[in-house]
């Protein structure tokens, strides 16, 4: 239930003592544009996880007087970056304050020495890197976001990088950054208390713990990174497949070859090239003979991504792989943050493109898994289909997560005909994700590689996946966040107050 307008006025008055008023956002418009997330759910909802206000903070000592007030009102806050997230961690499910970040977003130092750069949490990571750009650097953190997330995002979900192979991936490229508790308090998280320090062995690691919480333990707002040299040069091969087992034995050789300037290997599968097909942003070919691709991505110097490439090539012709062309394999990889926009696509009925939304279902899979969690998953969703024709199985790929492809990020491409997804259809979709889940856990792996496991469905698996360690992430929340302010209902991490009032009733009372 939302706050009364009485409510709202007392919060945006005690809001005025640390922001301007254009600061404070009331207006249905700039609540509505705050709500919106990629992933799906049924739009009669919709008005059901609208905050009752939003504030835009341009400094930490701002984002802690906002905490400190909510902690006094009992007001559930929620920290928003980019609003890429696909497992809801910047959805209001209890109203409140949405802190959006995207105005803290400048540079404050760039270290050209140390090749380090300290930011606002709230730039964009594009915009950040035409600015590296001019100095021969570049932050390498590489989702498929990449043109509209925020680094704050990232360390909120402890992101994913599609060149992470070579660079790492979001918790190795953030160096330290600061943090505002939710009891408002701000304190420095990273290796030591040096800003720029990549390893220490002072006391606990901190940072790790304030990442990935999707914004249940307060809010990143300043943080150093950690640069490279902009890569002189890219190769980012694709090669045709008869057959998937071809293509999966050609993965893990790539990912096994001990190339210096790796930095990835996607597979994807035959309903993944099908879905490619359709789409109007690749350049797959169209040959039925195609089954299963494969794709590499080096960066580095010229000489040595073209020595390494070399070799890959020779690993994929001797997995019967056909190199598809430069220019297949460069528009195609070129168009690898494109396909964020994939709900613009959909099926196609009668002449007519009905458009769907889009769900991305993640897992970490060990390699040797992968091809049972394949057959599993698709089974799944055939059985989803045949009980609603809202869903269609859009393929899968799986992606190396590190240079020895020891594990790879494993994900399942859903459309939602989301318009005719209603409360009956949601409820099935929610036993679907539940049981992709189980399959995840089942093969050894974790439920989710980079999006997190918040949503309804694969949530409810979070205490067997983490066992002991699920209690003790109650214990921390219960500790640094007595009332449950920071974005409550994420991560069944209500059940550590299962014993006292929520602050989402509080605020209600």
């Amino acid at each position: 239930m939302a706050l009364s307008t009485q409510q709202i006025d007392t919060i945006a008055q005690a809001l005025r003592s640390v922001l301007n008023p254009d600061q404070i956002l009331l207006s249905k418009t700039d609540r509505y544009n705050r709500t919106r997330v990629p992933a799906p759910f049924p739009v009669h909802r919709w008005a059901d996880f609208l905050p009752d206000l939003a504030v835009l903070p341009t400094s930490t000592e701002q984002v802690a007087g906002i905490i400190k007030i909510a902690q006094d009102l009992r007001v559930p806050v929620v920290p928003r970056d980019g609003g890429t997230g696909l497992t809801d961690g910047a959805v209001a499910l209890r109203g409140g304050i949405v802190v959006d970040l995207k105005a803290m977003n400048q540079i404050h130092e760039l270290d050209l020495e140390n090749r380090t750069v300290t930011v606002g949490t709230g730039i964009n990571m594009m915009k950040l890197n035409e600015v590296l750009a001019e100095h021969g650097l570049i932050y390498p953190d590489d989702p498929a976001s990449y043109p509209c997330s925020l680094v704050g995002g990232r360390i909120g979900t402890s992101g994913w990088s599609l060149i992470g192979s070579r660079f790492g991936h979001t918790r190795d490229l953030v160096l330290s950054f600061d943090h505002v508790l939710p009891s408002g308090d701000i304190i420095h998280v990273g290796d030591g208390i040096g800003r720029k320090v990549s390893k220490s062995s002072s006391g606990f690691q901190l940072k790790h713990l304030f990442m990935g919480h999707q914004g249940t333990l307060g809010i990143a707002t300043s943080a150093t990174l950690k640069l490279f040299p902009k890569p002189e040069a890219e190769l980012s091969p694709f090669w045709a497949f008869d057959n998937y087992e071809d293509a999966y034995a050609c993965t893990g050789a790539l990912a096994r070859a001990g190339v210096a300037t790796f930095a990835g290997a996607v597979l994807f599968d035959e309903l993944k090239v099908a879905f490619l097909r359709r789409d109007d942003e690749a350049y797959i070919p169209q040959p039925a003979n195609v089954r299963a691709l494969v794709c590499a991505a080096l960066y580095g110097y010229e000489d040595e991504v073209r020595a390494g490439g070399k070799r890959l090539f020779r690993l994929a012709r001797s997995h019967g792989g056909r190199y598809l062309g430069d220019q297949v394999s460069e528009g195609d990889w070129a168009a690898r943050h494109d396909r964020y926009a994939v709900p613009l696509h959909g099926r196609t009925r009668e002449g007519q493109v009905i458009p769907m939304s889009w769900h991305c279902e993640d897992a970490a899979i060990n390699f040797t898994r992968i091809p049972a969690v394949s057959r599993e998953w698709h089974g799944i969703i055939a059985d989803l289909r045949r009980q609603s024709d809202v869903f269609d199985d859009w393929g899968m790929f799986c992606y190396t997560s590190g240079s020895t492809g020891v594990d790879y990020l494993t994900e399942l491409d859903v459309g939602i005909w989301e318009q005719r997804l209603d409360e009956a259809s949601w409820r099935t979709w929610v036993g679907a994700k539940r049981d992709l889940a189980s399959v995840s856990l089942a093969n050894g792996g974790s439920m989710s590689a980079c999006h997190g496991s918040c949503r309804e469905g694969e949530v409810d698996l979070l205490p067997q996946e983490l066992g002991k360690g699920f209690e003790v992430m109650l214990d921390l929340k219960r500790t640094l966040d007595p009332h449950n302010i920071m974005n409550p209902g994420k991560y069944l991490l209500d059940r550590a107050y299962e014993s006292a009032p929520s602050a989402a009733g509080a605020a209600r009372e």
